[in-house]
């Protein structure tokens, strides 16, 4: 598998050797997307100098920590989320009759992917650390690199979830835009501004509000308001990413035993 792994990586590194200019406008996109969403938080804390007791550039340390989960997912396992294009298209049956286990197979199918963001997300967390003023010691050295990869593990426990109902339903964009949404417009903001309905859906449900939210709370000395939690919570992002993993993992092992095919 390491060995698969590694010719995945090569054919993804000489893919985007040979097609530079697609890259680079890329790159620009992931810029213009991310940027884009940072200028919006800045135009409104400039109407509002503080939003439930957190101003800009906590909010921009906030917005950090979420870039660096979702785009450690988006390039090491972004590929899960073509599960449903491949059972729709019948392609999915490929990976059954194939000696590896088939969720290794989907997320190492050779495609144009690009560390773009990841690399984006590292400049900008430093940035917004700086900027934001974190006491950077061994303790918020040790815990980020666990917060990063417990968030892509949330993004990935979700992401394989939806892909597993499409097994059954074949479509589910719907059920993948609805997440995505709930993803990349809500955790720009704290928990605390919503309902409670919302604070309990982005904590306990998808539990995105860990991959930003409460580690933040923690690493910035505030008291959390959302849920009136320990500021110590955000320590189980790992915890929380592995679990939903494993959910995740054994809802696709029950899938795959029920998986008929699309008939193509």
């Amino acid at each position: 598998m390491l060995a698969t792994y590694y010719q995945y990586w090569r054919i993804n590194f000489l893919t985007m050797l040979e097609y530079r200019a697609n890259f680079f406008m890329w790159f620009g996109f992931t810029i213009v997307y991310h940027g884009t969403a940072i200028a919006a938080l800045w135009v409104t804390l400039r109407q509002f100098p503080s939003m439930n007791g957190w101003d800009f550039k906590e909010m921009a340390f906030l917005y950090a920590l979420w870039m660096l989960g979702h785009e450690f997912h988006n390039t090491f396992f972004f590929t899960v989320v073509n599960v449903p294009d491949y059972v729709r298209e019948g392609r999915f049956d490929r990976f059954l009759v194939r000696p590896q286990d088939a969720l290794f197979q989907a997320l190492t199918v050779p495609s144009q992917i690009f560390p773009d963001g990841l690399a984006l997300a590292i400049v900008w967390f430093v940035i917004a650390t700086r900027f934001s003023g974190v006491q950077v010691d061994w303790v918020f050295l040790a815990f980020v690199p666990f917060v990063a990869l417990g968030g892509a593990l949330i993004d990935l426990g979700i992401s394989l979830a939806v892909a597993t109902a499409s097994f059954w339903f074949v479509r589910v964009d719907t059920l993948r835009w609805v997440v995505m949404s709930l993803e990349q417009e809500f955790t720009r903001y704290p928990i605390s501004i919503y309902t409670r309905g919302v604070r309990v859906l982005l904590s306990f449900v998808f539990p995105f509000a860990f991959m930003n939210y409460f580690p933040a709370t923690f690493l910035l000395h505030k008291t959390e308001t959302g849920l009136a939690l320990s500021p110590q919570v955000g320590l189980l992002t790992p915890v929380v990413g592995l679990a939903w993993l494993c959910v995740a993992y054994a809802f696709w092992r029950f899938g795959l035993q029920h998986y008929q095919g699309t008939g193509s």
